[in-house]
């Protein structure tokens, strides 16, 4: 069976991520700095042995479980559809966690990483990443803007899906910039809450209008008359 390239960029980030923790293992002290608050100050630690295995182990989990969704997809919601695309999602998650990973390393062995910046501004690439694909998805359980009204119309879907695709890119760009200046936390929010609420809403609202039109006016009855 032939491995994409994707796979192939996710389990090397994967064994990057391991390697690098036993490498770094014997310098890094007893309790690992594994948790930033919105300002960058460390305000929570984890003790040996799995401080420094933490993220490589939700990195493999990770990969293991969208390795798996194509297999257990239900017929007409395949991920194979847009396999390429799954794989590249795939691809830049893992790729974002072992940026993570190598960050709350180098903060265990005493370098000076400004976590305030560089994690939001990864996560905005990886909404970039993900709102440029977005358009592409097709009907699935397990990606995307899964909405009652986006899964039961294909129109929805698929017009869904191009807006909220524009929507994340946008604020991936908001998010990128916010972390690369400093910021703060509000920004970050407002972009990701707008990206996230408006194409629920939209899909909602977007169902109603289509099944209106298809349905008609009703008689007194209730029942549809035809024009």
């Amino acid at each position: 069976m032939r491995i994409s390239r994707a796979h192939v960029l996710s389990l090397g980030f994967v064994v990057a991520a391991f390697a690098m923790a036993f490498m770094l293992y014997g310098q890094l002290p007893e309790s690992i700095p594994t948790h930033w608050n919105a300002k960058g100050v460390v305000d929570g630690y984890t003790p040996k042995p799995w401080g420094p295995f933490v993220l490589p182990l939700v990195m493999a989990a990770l990969y293991l479980v969208l390795v798996a969704v194509p297999r257990i997809s239900p017929r007409g919601y395949r991920v194979e559809r847009f396999q390429g695309v799954f794989e590249g999602i795939q691809a830049t998650l893992v790729a974002f966690l072992f940026l993570l990973n190598a960050l709350v390393l180098l903060s265990g062995i005493g370098v000076s990483v400004p976590m305030a910046r560089v994690v939001p501004a990864g996560a905005g690439l990886v909404l970039m990443v993900l709102g440029n694909y977005m358009g592409k998805f097709t009907k699935n359980f397990f990606c995307g803007i899964r909405t009652p009204w986006t899964l039961a119309s294909d129109e929805v879907w698929l017009r869904t899906h191009r807006l909220g695709g524009r929507l994340f890119v946008l604020a991936g760009i908001i998010v990128l910039a916010s972390g690369l200046l400093g910021g703060g936390p509000i920004p970050v929010l407002a972009a990701v809450t707008v990206a996230a609420v408006t194409p629920v809403l939209y899909s909602y609202f977007l169902y109603r209008r289509i099944e209106g039109d298809k349905h008609g006016p009703t008689d007194d009855t209730g029942s549809h008359r035809s024009a």
